[in-house]
């Protein structure tokens, strides 16, 4: 959608959550421009060799599916009825209770009553019921149970895509039905006829072919790093060196691509060179290891197993003794939740323990992989750093929690840590906006294409909003977070909600307030903006 076309925040926040009378059963749905995602190239589908493979736009009337794509579609749900307990279970004991209803962010921004949690699911629970269930087959509407139709199947592209996975709507379910399974499951059916958006299918494409989302090949991810060095010798005058490939390292680190080429991730990305050289990190980073995201998790499980396994596969090729990850979303979830049984045990590793304080990080025993915030809070909490807080004076910060991190693998403590021994002004969010309640950024999952940039923003309100409160209360004027989606999503959504705040890494902020062994004085922090001078006192909360 043109910029232009945008409606104003006024009109966007005219939002109605009564659902309108009518049948939720009849599938009607409106491809309109920027409340949807294209679909994906052919060449990225050919990469992956995806079923179905042909040019195609969900605007389109034909969708080109293959003669058999209802017995395929339903095959494919019998397979996933039997491998996984869970969709099953989900799927039979909702009661319809509605007390997930006004949790998601997609049906607070849009009133969409398709976008409450339990009536997405119940788009894919009718087809269900309708094949897989004596009731369904034998009284159809009156159990509450749909045909299998193209109507119907574009309907599931529409919601499906129009959810992030957060899972806070199960934060809230008296029965602890997990809403994000059920997406998951619904795209996996939905890649069985070849429909995929472009911005889950790409980024899987160009991780297999370089080794990152981005499409970065070795020799420019070498480059970025040089230039990194070069930046960081700017700022602090001193030359730090930033292995790649180096077999026998004791830690192999992997960041998400964007880390190295994007903004404000880049920020970020100094401030792990800068902690590693502080420390004397026995690391390496890898080309072929490029990236910790997974956009597989939001396609198939089995594309999730064969983006992943590339991590494992370069640790123990490099010979290191553990894993350590940058600030990532699903990176974390994905690795938290499932590494484990889709490309463990890790055998090959070791547990990991700090080679600096001795800890050791038994979270991690299984998967052998430490989140970069855990191993810097563990560094703080032995001062094994040395920092200077007021260099951060110029921002009052907010802590957004990442879905993923936070309600995925409980990360909660760990960043607001790092924050409050770096910064003098911190402030929380509204209580039921934060930690394991927290509002997703609403362009996960696949969902930050420029095209989408309507429901991006509507999903993106109730978390604005709760910035906007801080802002007004507070003067907050920074959105500190951990995840490469949240740092490329929510400078948009701030500057269409809350103009006026910016957007950060927590290691941004370690980077700027730690003091290196023989640097010069520093001028600018890492953004190369003018350090203000401050009293090195402030109001921590």
């Amino acid at each position: 959608m043109a910029e232009e076309k945008l409606k104003k925040p006024d009109e966007m926040f005219e939002v109605s959550l009564t659902p309108e009378t009518g049948d939720w059963m009849e599938p009607a749905v409106e491809f309109r421009k920027g409340t949807y995602c294209y679909g994906a190239p052919l060449k990225h589908q050919k990469y992956l060799d995806l079923p179905n493979q042909r040019e195609w736009q969900p605007v389109d009337a034909d969708w080109k599916l293959p003669p058999d794509w209802k017995e395929i579609i339903l095959e494919g749900m019998e397979r996933l009825i039997k491998r996984h307990r869970s969709f099953r279970l989900f799927l039979d004991i909702c009661v319809r209770c509605g007390a997930c209803a006004d949790k998601c962010h997609f049906f607070i921004g849009s009133g969409d009553p398709k976008n409450m949690p339990v009536l997405r699911a119940e788009l894919l629970r009718s087809v269900y019921r309708r094949y897989f269930t004596p009731e369904g087959r034998l009284f159809g509407r009156f159990a509450g149970a749909r045909d299998l139709t193209e109507d119907v199947l574009k309907e599931w592209f529409y919601y499906f895509f129009q959810c992030t996975e957060c899972r806070r709507c199960s934060v809230y379910c008296p029965y602890g039905i997990d809403t994000c399974e059920i997406t998951m499951m619904a795209r996996e059916l939905l890649n069985l006829v070849g429909c995929n958006i472009q911005w889950v299918v790409e980024p899987a494409s160009n991780c297999f072919r370089t080794g990152n989302h981005l499409g970065v090949p070795p020799h420019a991810f070498q480059e970025t790093l040089g230039f990194a060095l070069d930046e960081i010798k700017d700022i602090t005058g001193i030359a730090i060196d930033a292995p790649i490939n180096r077999k026998g390292a004791e830690i192999l680190f992997v960041a998400p691509s964007a880390d190295y080429f994007a903004s404000p991730h880049w920020f970020t990305f100094l401030g792990y060179l800068m902690l590693f050289h502080e420390i004397g990190l026995d690391y390496t980073w890898s080309t072929y290891a490029s990236e910790g995201g997974n956009f597989g998790l939001f396609h198939s499980m089995e594309l999730a197993k064969r983006l992943n396994a590339k991590i494992y596969a370069e640790a123990k090729r490099l010979k290191v003794k553990w894993v350590l990850g940058g600030e990532c979303g699903h990176m974390w979830r994905t690795l938290h939740q499932y590494m484990d049984t889709f490309n463990g045990p890790a055998d090959f590793l070791k547990e990991p323990q700090s080679p600096i304080t001795g800890t050791r990080f038994e979270n991690a025993r299984s998967t052998k992989m430490v989140h970069i915030t855990e191993f810097t809070a563990d560094l703080l909490y032995h001062k094994k750093l040395r920092l200077d807080r007021s260099r951060n004076d110029q921002w009052r910060i907010t802590f957004h929690d990442s879905c993923n991190p936070a309600r995925g693998m409980g990360l909660l403590e760990e960043p607001r840590y790092i924050i409050r021994q770096t910064c003098n002004h911190f402030y929380e969010m509204p209580e039921n906006t934060i930690r394991e309640k927290t509002f997703c950024c609403g362009s996960g999952a696949g969902l930050g294409a420029d095209e989408n940039i309507e429901m991006r923003l509507r999903g993106g309100l109730p978390r604005a909003n709760a910035v906007k409160y801080v802002k007004e209360r507070h003067g907050v004027n920074m959105l500190a977070c951990i995840c490469a989606i949240d740092k490329a999503a929510l400078p948009p959504l701030l500057e269409y909600w809350v103009p006026g705040v910016g957007v950060c890494g927590v290691h941004e902020l370690l980077g700027n307030a730690l003091v290196m062994a023989g640097e010069q004085e520093r001028t600018t922090n890492l953004r190369g903006e003018p350090l203000t001078a401050g009293d090195g006192e402030g109001d921590v909360r």
